[in-house]
């Protein structure tokens, strides 16, 4: 969602190296982007403020002497790093009242999608960021691909489903099994840990899990086609320029689209939806259960065009 900022910035300064501080489960994404000369992980766990490690992330990087720092997410602890390191140009939205730790500040317009969201941090404050934006791209060379299929006995053609989501159960879909079932390519099952349940019964070759991040993103990139829900790796496969399916429930291709020309979006749009709640807050999931196994395949179908 971020990649069009920096391609923003790459347009207007082409001499800059841009560098990204990230946490470490996303760092192999932003190695991968053309924009970014360096990434720097950052060890911080999810939650916890950890003041004396953002001191002295911050104290390491005021060395390199960096002009300006651009704040991505709204908390207020993400923007003491680019303070401790004594960056003179912090710009970020306001969020949890960042006044001063932040000196360049955004204010959010309601409903805009986060790629123009984001992008809207290359611009002075309150200008609208120019249209359309520039669409993600993530680089994965042959070698990549291949060892990754030889690694774990992949042979092309195949098809990549993704059955779960991070967010909570209302962005999965229920019936990657029965559409698995009608899938006649081989099936690559990918996913983080914490997808594993999403993906029991689900036919195909199961590596939820049991990947790397490089790894999954090399599998995706030789992918026939992706199936996935509203997630992560939703949004490598459009990077990637993968022909894709998007299932949207709870969630909205409004706010958080993938990014491609190749990618098909299937989202009933019910009255009560977009809720963005973990789990349905009306016990009927209708935005996920109706969204039948007949409509995926018709898309499918539609990416072979």
């Amino acid at each position: 969602m971020a990649q069009p900022l920096l391609a923003r910035l790459r347009e207007k300064l082409p001499g800059a190296a841009i560098d990204v501080v990230a946490p470490p489960w996303v760092a192999p994404v932003a190695r991968r982007m053309p924009e970014v000369h360096e990434v720097i992980e950052a060890p911080f766990e999810h939650g916890r403020l950890q003041l004396a490690s953002r001191w002295r992330l911050g104290r390491a990087l005021a060395a390199r002497r960096y002009d300006q720092a651009i704040v991505l997410p709204n908390t207020w602890k993400s923007a003491l790093v680019p303070f401790f390191a004594d960056v003179p140009l912090r710009s970020g939205y306001v969020g949890e009242s960042r006044y001063g730790l932040l000196n360049l500040l955004y204010r959010r317009k309601s409903g805009a999608p986060m790629p123009s969201h984001y992008a809207a941090l290359s611009e002075s404050p309150g200008k609208v960021p120019q249209e359309p934006l520039p669409s993600p791209r993530l680089l994965v060379s042959a070698h990549e691909q291949r060892l990754a299929r030889e690694k774990f006995g992949v042979a092309p053609p195949y098809a990549v489903l993704c059955p779960g989501a991070e967010y909570g159960p209302a962005k999965r879909w229920p019936y990657f099994k029965e559409l698995s079932e009608k899938i006649s390519l081989e099936k690559v099952l990918l996913g983080s840990p914490g997808d594993a349940s999403a993906a029991e019964g689900v036919g195909g070759k199961n590596l939820v899990g049991k990947t790397t991040l490089d790894e999954a993103i090399a599998l995706i990139a030789g992918a026939a086609y992706v199936v996935t829900n509203d997630s992560g790796l939703m949004h490598v496969a459009a990077a990637l320029g993968r022909p894709q399916v998007a299932l949207f429930g709870s969630s909205s291709p409004r706010h958080t689209p993938p990014l491609s020309g190749t990618a098909r979006v299937l989202w009933l749009e019910l009255e009560c939806s977009p809720c963005f709640a973990r789990e349905c807050p009306l016990g009927h999931f209708r935005c996920m259960r109706e969204l039948t196994v007949d409509k995926a395949l018709a898309e499918i179908q539609n990416l072979a065009r």
